[in-house]
């Protein structure tokens, strides 16, 4: 299993435990979604996530099958517990398998779906100093686009991967990024690998990244040289043609466990195999088009720990 964000990595690690006493790919990764969606210091995916414009907790999310290529979404849903399990629920639907805003919620309400407040008394501070710091200064309002991806392999060979986000603090209302969309927030084929994106949506969306990593790996790269071709080509690319490049990274994992990560920007992510345990790593842009990947340190890890759970005035 990989995932993106030291966020993830709790969720991680519980969820291996399942895969290593022979689990299913799909109950693990919806397991390790829901333990970043259910923490309420995590303020870019589920509880405590970050709202709209107008204070609003829009969520998007998605799941799909790498055995089969069922994919269910959501996008812009609200108050509810979990949109990683609407999603895979949905998934399970040849018709209507992603929904949107109103409908989705109603969705979920109608499966029987926890309902819950999902913004919490902090995330809404976060946001009311937010709303006042860009009038005082006149400041481009939106700040943070982090999506928990994870990509699962199982004991039998199946494939899962899924997404969950909040999206970008203080988007417009009705605003949806790559998360929920296939081929760009993820993509999996059990018989080859599966990729998930994280950060600016409406930038990785022009890419098609995570699709374009899996073809990457069919054609015989291994993950992370699939990985480094397809972030950093287009990195150049956008940035040659659209001016600039908002910030992405990009994780993989081949139908074998080997994983591999490129990103243009500081980024961490959370892997076990079945040859290493479960641990952080740091991942940077590195020399010609390549990504240099180092442990976390235990400083690193205090010093996020110590900022996430910082009070807010």
């Amino acid at each position: 299993m990989i995932a993106t964000w030291r966020m993830a990595h709790d969720g991680v690690v519980a969820a291996s435990q399942k895969l290593a006493a022979n689990g299913s790919a799909g109950d693990a990764v919806e397991q390790a979604i829901q333990a970043v969606e259910d923490y309420p210091f995590y303020k870019s995916v589920g509880y405590g996530g970050l709202p709209n414009a107008e204070g609003i907790l829009e969520m998007d999310a998605a799941y799909m099958d790498g055995d089969t290529f069922k994919i269910g979404a959501v996008a812009g849903i609200t108050d509810t517990k979990n949109p990683i399990s609407v999603a895979r629920k949905l998934s399970n639907d040849k018709f209507n398998s992603f929904r949107v805003g109103s409908g989705a919620t109603k969705y979920a309400m109608l499966e029987g779906f926890e309902r819950c407040n999902m913004l919490t008394a902090r995330a809404k501070k976060i946001w009311e100093n937010r709303v006042a710091e860009v009038a005082k200064h006149n400041l481009n309002p939106y700040d943070g686009h982090d999506t928990v991806g994870v990509v699962g392999l199982d004991q039998s060979g199946s494939m899962v991967t899924g997404t969950s986000s909040s999206g970008l603090f203080m988007k417009r209302p009705g605003r949806v990024g790559d998360s929920p969309l296939s081929g760009s927030g993820f993509y999996v084929d059990s018989e080859i690998g599966g990729a998930a994106a994280t950060g600016l949506g409406e930038d990785l969306m022009k890419g098609c990244l995570s699709y374009e990593i899996v073809r990457l790996m069919g054609e015989g790269l291994s993950p992370q040289a699939a990985c480094d071709q397809a972030v950093y080509r287009f990195h150049d690319k956008l940035t040659a043609r659209y001016g600039k490049a908002g910030a992405f990274s990009l994780i993989a994992m081949d139908k074998d466990g080997n994983w591999g990560v490129a990103t243009n920007v500081e980024f961490t992510f959370s892997v076990v195999n079945d040859r290493e345990p479960a641990a952080i790593y740091l991942a940077h842009p590195g020399e010609n088009q390549t990504t240099k990947i180092e442990p976390i340190t235990q400083e690193w890890l205090d010093a996020y720990e110590k900022r996430i759970k910082a009070p807010i005035d």
